[in-house]
Order: structure tokens, then sequence, then C-alpha cells
């Protein structure tokens, strides 16, 4: 029996590929497998994925055609995972000797059907703990409860995926697939309906997992139209939010969190193309006039005056505007 199922997606990373599968050679028993998932990368990363597959016990390796994109990627080790447990690896990122197995004990001991982990912010040289922002550790609660209130950051918007372990009863319900397709921005559709929709969570306070900043050939460092899939993942949030028996408690927090999303992107127009940064004002325009009026209002009169100036121009954007600048 697998006790343990570790996705990996891989996609040009073969400057940091070794250690990662360094780390789950540290992390290796005889009931965990890694699914290791290239997505049609075109370095040095097939090679390094191949070798893993003959020298780290548990390593099976999955492929695909075409790139397809993180949340596809995800959701092919899905696919193939076996395990009553699952875990998410990004394949630049790494973790600590054990860490999988004193996650596995710490939430068995739990009981509850998922947990969320502090994490640490490698950037460079520099290391910083980022933590969940929710509540105590190790106390079991619901999910739901954790979504409010609207106006504070909650465990929705510590969206990483990798950042937890769930059991295999929420991948059988269909709650751990992403959205096919989607480059950026695909943990958020994903974390509210695990919130929304499992029974039980709890927050550990682990310090074992290192998550990689400002790599290059990251998409947070990428400003082409693939950036812009934020919209249609935020659109899939207000969409479902809306359609829950609660929406009116939770529909202000979706609204809030959209509307600082599109104010940060707009905030930083100036590293998209032209052609990339004058669609971001048309999508972003179109969503806001989409959003629930009252709602809207609500939330331009109760953020900061920068972002709350930003959105209202954007509001008033007539539609099919042409921009001369990417300013």
């Amino acid at each position: 029996m697998v006790k343990l199922s570790v996705i990996v997606p891989f996609f040009n990373v073969q400057a940091y590929a070794s250690d990662t599968v360094r780390s789950l050679r540290a992390n290796t028993r005889e009931d965990f497998e890694f699914i290791l998932v290239d997505d049609c990368s075109t370095d040095g990363t097939p090679d390094i994925l191949r070798r893993a597959e003959e020298d780290v016990p548990g390593v099976v390796v999955r492929g695909h055609k075409a790139n397809a994109g993180l949340a596809t990627a995800r959701n092919t080790g899905l696919d193939a995972a076996r395990g009553e447990y699952i875990a998410f690896l990004d394949g630049d990122d790494w973790v600590a000797p054990g860490h999988y197995a004193r996650l596995l004990a710490q939430t068995e001991a739990l009981g509850c059907e998922f947990v969320r982990t502090d994490h640490v912010q490698v950037t460079g040289t520099a290391r910083t703990v980022r933590r969940v922002p929710h509540g105590p550790r190790g106390v079991v609660g619901d999910p739901r409860e954790a979504i409010l209130p609207a106006a504070r950051t909650t465990s929705v918007d510590y969206a990483f995926a990798w950042a937890g372990l769930y059991h295999r009863d929420l991948l059988d319900r269909g709650l751990l697939r992403f959205t096919d397709g989607l480059r950026t921005a695909e943990d958020r559709p994903w974390i509210w309906r695990l919130h929304r929709q499992a029974n039980s969570f709890a927050v550990l306070g682990n310090l074992s997992h290192f998550y990689r900043r400002g790599v290059a050939s990251s998409l947070t460092q990428i400003g082409d139209e693939r950036q812009l899939d934020f919209i249609r993942a935020y659109d899939q949030v207000l969409s479902e939010t809306a359609a829950d028996r609660d929406a009116d408690v939770l529909l202000p927090k979706a609204v809030r969190t959209y509307c600082a999303v599109i104010a940060h992107h707009v905030g930083a127009v100036g590293k998209f193309e032209p052609p990339v940064a004058r669609t971001l004002k048309s999508l972003a325009s179109a969503a806001l006039k989409s959003m629930p009026r009252p709602l809207l209002d609500d939330v331009l009169d109760t953020m900061d005056t920068e972002r709350a100036t930003v959105l209202r121009r954007l509001r008033r954007r007539p539609a099919g505007i042409k921009e001369t600048t990417a300013a």
C-alpha cells in the first residue's frame, strides 16, 4: 500500500531540479512514491528526472508531449497517484530530510482531512519565515470559518498547494484537481474550493519546506500573456462562491481579494509588454464591471486611496479603449 504520493511538476528548471531530487532522496520510505511530471522541458531537466527514476526509490516519471502549464501537470500527477495522502512540491523548491514522514505523522494524529504548513521563503541567500495567516497551530477546525473576515488576510490568501498534506478522500471528491490550462493563479480557485467544501483542517508550524523566489523562469518573473490567467482564475472564484450556500457572507471576501490582485497587477503594468498591458487593462475593467455593484462600491470605499483610485479609473474605462503606451 502506498501511504503518500508526492507530485512534483518540472519545467525548464535544470539549475534547481537536482536539489529538488536530492531532497526527495532524503525523504524516501518504502510506502512513499514521488511522481515527477516533466511538462515538456527543453533544457536538461528530463535527463535529471531519468536519472532520478533509476536512482531514487519510489520515483515515477510522467511526461507531457506539449507544455500544458502547472495546473495540468499537477493533474497528471493526481491521475497517477496511489497514495492515501497527497502532497505537492514545485520542481525548483526542496524539503528538509524527513519532512514528509513528520508531516504525515502529525496529520494522522490530528485526524483531519488536510493540513496547511508554514514555510521558509528563499530569495538568493536570504531566508524568511512565512506563516499561514490562521490562528493556533495543531488545532482542528472548520475550513469554511478560515475564509473570513473579508478585510483581513486569511487562509485562502495563503494559496500555496505545496504547503500542506491532503487525504485521498478529497481527491476522490474532486477537491484536489486544478483547472486545466491555468498558467498562473491556478491555486486560487483550488484553495477556495477546498476551504468551502472540506470538513476539517489544521495548521502546522513546520518550517521544513523551502520555497525559492525570484527564479528567472518562473511566470511571476515573466510579463507575457500567461500572467493574465489570474483573471480567469478569480472569475472562477467569484462564480463558484456566488453559488455557495453562504454566498452573501463569502462574496465580500472574494470581491475584495480580486480587487486587490487587480490593483497589484495594474500597479506593476510596466513589467508587461505593451499589447499585454492593454489586454490586462481591458480584462480588468470588464471584471470590475461584472462584480456586484454594492459589494464593489463597499470595497472601493474601504480600500486605501491609491488602490481605490486605480480601480475606479479602470471601472470608468470605456469598453475596447486602445492604450498608446503600457503606462
